[in-house]
């Protein structure tokens, strides 16, 4: 079994993260991570390919440093990690992004087939949550979203996943190939040990251009996108704020302003 992990690497979460005049994530100037959402879908597809001896490929698109992303899910376990690095791509939307990643994994599969995708619920920047059923649409693929649980059957060669919903549960099946993605309440994932941190350093990271995936550069990037940020503006300071000094009473009060605006 292959499966290929899409990951996304983005600012800090305790990072002071603001827009640019371009409306874009200002992603200069501070500490990048692999989104801590993909960590989970790393963990769910280290999980399956030591249950069924699978194989597992990272797969990023981003600037220069978004190669760390990558990096950690190999010192995770991943096999292998493929980075697309192209400036054409800069200011991508979702559908941008998930042309590229669609034609990366197609790229991956010339090589061997791959049987599943799963990505990251949101990351965790936009949180946007639309990429994944992106790519399973550009890759005409059946899309299993927000998982909660996750087990494939090699021999049927199908996917299983529970959805917990706001008023129900369901259980989706899709045959292999699928995309899913998953929920950070699917597993905890796994700290990398000095082993591997140190393994990661000898496995391969592949860097391709939009050229190399046979993707048109005015297709992506801000040429290609079809969604465009008019205006951005920090968000205004709360003026309505009542601020509570703890002399010993503080939750007496609280609990007298609650009631004061019924809210309990």
């Amino acid at each position: 079994m292959r499966i290929v992990v899409c990951v996304k690497f983005v600012p800090d979460i305790q990072s002071d993260r603001q827009l640019g005049p371009d409306g874009r994530v200002v992603r200069d100037g501070g500490d990048g991570t692999l989104n801590e959402l993909d960590e989970n879908a790393v963990e769910a597809a280290l999980a399956l390919a030591e249950e069924h001896d699978g194989q597992v490929v990272v797969l990023t698109v981003g600037p220069d440093d978004a190669v760390d992303a990558v990096r950690k899910g190999l010192q995770m376990g991943a096999d292998e990690a493929v980075h697309v690095l192209d400036d054409a791509v800069a200011g991508s939307d979702a559908v941008g992004t998930a042309t590229v990643l669609a034609a990366a994994i197609r790229h991956l599969s010339s090589d061997a087939p791959v049987d599943l995708v799963i990505t990251g619920m949101a990351g965790l920047d936009g949180l946007t949550s639309l990429l994944p059923t992106a790519i399973a649409e550009v890759l005409d693929l059946p899309a299993l979203p927000l998982a909660s649980t996750l087990t494939v059957d090699p021999v049927a060669r199908t996917a299983t996943v529970t959805r917990r919903l706001d008023h129900a549960t369901e259980t989706l099946t899709a045959e292999l190939p699928a995309l899913v993605s998953v929920t950070d309440g699917l597993n905890d994932p796994r700290y990398p040990n000095f082993k591997g941190i140190m393994a990661a350093r000898k496995k391969p990271v592949t860097t391709l251009t939009l050229a190399d995936l046979g993707v048109d550069p005015a297709t992506v990037g801000t040429a290609g996108a079809r969604t465009q940020v008019l205006e951005a503006a920090p968000r205004p300071p709360r003026e309505d704020r009542v601020l509570v000094t703890d002399t010993g009473d503080a939750g007496a009060r609280l609990a007298a302003w609650l009631v004061e605006r019924k809210l309990v």
